[in-house]
């Protein structure tokens, strides 16, 4: 029996194929190989099926799509950049920065002068004291499997959320810096807003506060993400801020004004 070419195949069964195998594949080890491939491979086509096959988008999806390559890959790897948000693990993967008074802490909630938090599946919160508490984690986005012409060219939206709350029976301010930095720490763009403060003899509601990074400088590779806060009343134990659910969050809607380009994780 004569040896048949895989080429010699329909190109919708090519694309079939292609569908079906890893996208990081695709791109390093299927397109160099000939120019058929690579025409099939670099066929929006193709990227929308596999959008639709990962449930990325639905059937009756009407949103305009710049790219559905840079699309894919972008929701492929959209997840919450934060580890620990919800103090599940204790202040596991937090730098402390500043740990005055009684120091941070976690609690359940509602906790003592408290409301339940609007999503029953977050159990605790980070909480802090009469001196100034701050804590922080930094990101390596490149090592979160973001490479530099995905970041520089296209550059996604990046929401950062967090959410807090006072004690009804003191009051409290709240401080929170997000920051995006080049490769060598250089800051690039930042959100810092004033400080909230609650009054004493509050509702206890919880807050969400959110922010959206779009059409930044190119550069971005780190992003520090810091909050915490302290009383006013300045009570010994833990009095001041709480803290849970925070986020950040590499969106897949892109640059309002694109450069072109070649994708290439």
């Amino acid at each position: 029996m004569a040896l048949v070419s895989i080429n010699q195949l329909p190109e919708s069964i090519l694309l079939e194929v292609f569908t079906h195998l890893p996208a990081r594949q695709l791109l390093l080890n299927c397109r160099p190989v000939c120019s058929l491939w690579r025409d099939l491979i670099d066929l929006v086509t193709l990227w929308k099926r596999k959008c639709l096959c990962e449930g990325f988008v639905a059937e009756d999806w009407d949103q305009p799509v710049a790219d559905w390559k840079v699309f894919y890959f972008l929701c492929s790897l959209r997840r919450n950049l934060l580890r620990n948000p919800c103090a599940e693990d204790d202040m596991t993967s937090w730098k402390i920065d500043s740990n005055g008074g009684n120091h941070w802490k976690v609690e359940s909630l509602p906790g003592a002068h408290g409301t339940d938090f609007p999503d029953s599946k977050v159990k605790k919160y980070f909480v802090t004291s009469y001196g100034m508490c701050l804590k922080s984690q930094l990101i390596d986005l490149k090592a979160e499997g973001y490479w530099e012409e995905l970041l520089d060219k296209f550059r996604p939206d990046i929401v950062v959320k967090d959410w807090f709350a006072a004690r009804a029976d003191c009051g409290c301010t709240y401080h929170i810096r997000v920051q995006l930095a080049s490769a060598d720490y250089i800051v690039l763009a930042s959100f810092e807003p004033p400080p909230v403060t609650i009054p004493q003899w509050n509702d206890a509601r919880w807050t969400e506060v959110s922010h959206t990074f779009s059409d930044y400088p190119p550069g971005v590779r780190h992003i520090l993400f810091q909050h915490g806060g302290k009383d006013t009343q300045y009570w010994a134990g833990w009095y001041g801020p709480r803290v849970t659910n925070s986020s950040i969050i590499v969106s897949h809607r892109m640059s309002r004004s694109p450069a072109p380009s070649v994708v290439q994780p």
